[in-house]
């Protein structure tokens, strides 16, 4: 399960492809208001069988950082006892981010086995560049250091998650690749998405039905393309992220939407 909190933020991660005027590329947010709280169910597929191995949960909620007010993300996975006999799991995320949804704060705490590691990222704009000043440590208590510049966008799993929240797919087109930088264990690192269309499904242990654009988050080894996961957002002004498909080395795994609060659009995507 040691990958299941990139791909829970990766499953918002939908469309993020830039052409900003300016590094911190400021835009505009239609998707999310402070209040919203999404919790999902987590399944592991053991002998044939699905599972229940735990939960995540993700709220926004507003705070002052540097003396303005901005929106303050928190996304934290857990394991359940079952899943804490194989592998205990708890991470936790934070991310701040601007009323334009520019970055300026990200932390991710993991306990994954035995091993807790910090992760964090520190922005700012100086002349209209993207500075990162990244700190990482290890499960052994080493620490890194180091300070990066991008003429480009550069967001972490969950700020790129509240930006691209707000993007309009409607021209996009199947098979499409969508590639982004994104910090991550104390660097910087491309990421790449696939548009694989639309498609409507029952949600798990529920009679709703949604409307949803599909993508798949790939990975690359030796020259080919391996899938990691796919997933499906709604296809609304919300984006809520609502099934995630994971394909994992060691089997694989789903996450199912189990409560929406505090949504700021109407959930048009729901069939009724």
């Amino acid at each position: 399960m040691k990958k299941i909190i990139m791909l829970i933020c990766l499953l918002h991660v939908w469309a993020a492809s830039f052409t900003p005027s300016q590094a911190q590329c400021p835009g505009e947010n239609v998707a999310f208001t402070d209040g919203e709280d999404l919790s999902y169910k987590l399944y592991f597929n053991w002998k044939f069988i699905w599972v229940t191995v735990g939960s995540a949960n993700m709220n926004i909620k507003h705070t002052t950082h540097q003396g303005q007010d901005m929106h303050r993300c928190h996304l934290i996975t857990r394991g359940n006892k079952m899943a804490d006999r194989l592998f205990v799991l708890r991470d936790t995320l934070v991310s701040i981010v601007d009323d334009q949804l520019v970055p300026y704060y990200y932390r991710k705490g993991a306990l994954e086995g035995d091993r807790y590691t910090v992760d964090e990222a520190w922005y700012s704009y100086p002349g209209g560049q993207s500075h990162v000043k990244l700190r990482f440590k290890s499960h052994k208590d080493e620490i890194t250091r180091k300070e990066e510049e991008y003429k480009e966008c550069v967001h972490d799993m969950l700020s790129m998650m509240l930006y691209a929240r707000s993007f309009d797919a409607s021209d996009y087109k199947v098979g499409q690749k969508i590639k982004f930088p994104m910090v991550d264990n104390g660097k910087i690192e491309e990421q790449t998405l696939i548009y694989r269309g639309k498609k409507t499904f029952k949600m798990e242990e529920s009679k709703t039905k949604y409307r949803c654009l599909v993508f798949s988050f790939v990975e690359y080894e030796d020259g080919k393309e391996e899938e990691v996961v796919t997933f499906y957002i709604t296809d609304d002004k919300n984006h809520l992220p609502v099934r995630l498909d994971m394909y994992l080395r060691f089997g694989s795994a789903k996450a199912f939407l189990t409560e929406a609060k505090g949504v700021r659009n109407p959930q048009t995507s729901i069939i009724k």
